[in-house]
């Protein structure tokens, strides 16, 4: 459980993230946001991109404690975007840093836990081969990693909350037809 020092750490960081990119916050930025000294920050967190990883690996648990199960694609999708879209700037700032690899993987995490729940709602009583339900569960999967990295590359602008929807009616039936193939063969 994080203690008084390292949440106040956490919220000064993310509220930097919000006013700039991340490769202009110092640590100085850090503690004098937070009134604390650096060997304060240095106690809790070896640097920045540990700092970060900690956020961002909370934010994960998050998710997963705040969605234990989906029940369709696009409440799967959705979980992924709630976040970002919370954090809207910073999030920008982390994905156009240098450190942004850390960002990649907790979201293609997040992405196979969000996917994986879904899958398990989906799979659930229907007799198919396993090879065919982890090459659906890796479709999905990059599906909506794919998905939130366009709309990040594309600065987070469009509505995708409506374009997850969209897509969703587009795609409709589609795993339903994906299982009944792979019965059917």
């Amino acid at each position: 459980m994080p203690n008084f020092t390292q949440n106040a750490i956490k919220q000064a960081f993310i509220k930097l993230l919000e006013e700039k990119p991340y490769n202009e916050i110092t640590i100085k930025d850090i503690v004098t946001e937070c009134g604390i000294n650096r060997n304060s920050f240095y106690y809790h967190f070896q640097d920045m991109p540990s700092l970060l990883e900690e956020i961002i690996k909370e934010s994960l648990d998050n998710i997963i404690i705040q969605y234990p199960s989906f029940s369709s694609l696009e409440d799967c999708m959705s979980a992924t975007i709630a976040f970002a879209e919370s954090y809207k700037r910073a999030i920008l700032h982390i994905y156009r840093s240098v450190d942004r690899g850390i960002f990649e993987r907790y979201l293609w995490q997040a992405c196979d836990y969000a996917v994986n729940k879904y899958c398990e709602n989906v799979f659930l009583d229907q007799h198919i081969n396993k090879e065919d339900e982890i090459i659906i569960f890796q479709y999905y999967k990059c599906e909506c990693f794919g998905q939130m990295m366009a709309w990040m590359e594309n600065g987070m602008k469009n509505d995708i909350k409506k374009d997850i929807q969209r897509l969703c009616v587009l795609k409709q039936g589609q795993v339903e037809e994906m299982i009944e193939r792979s019965k059917n063969q």
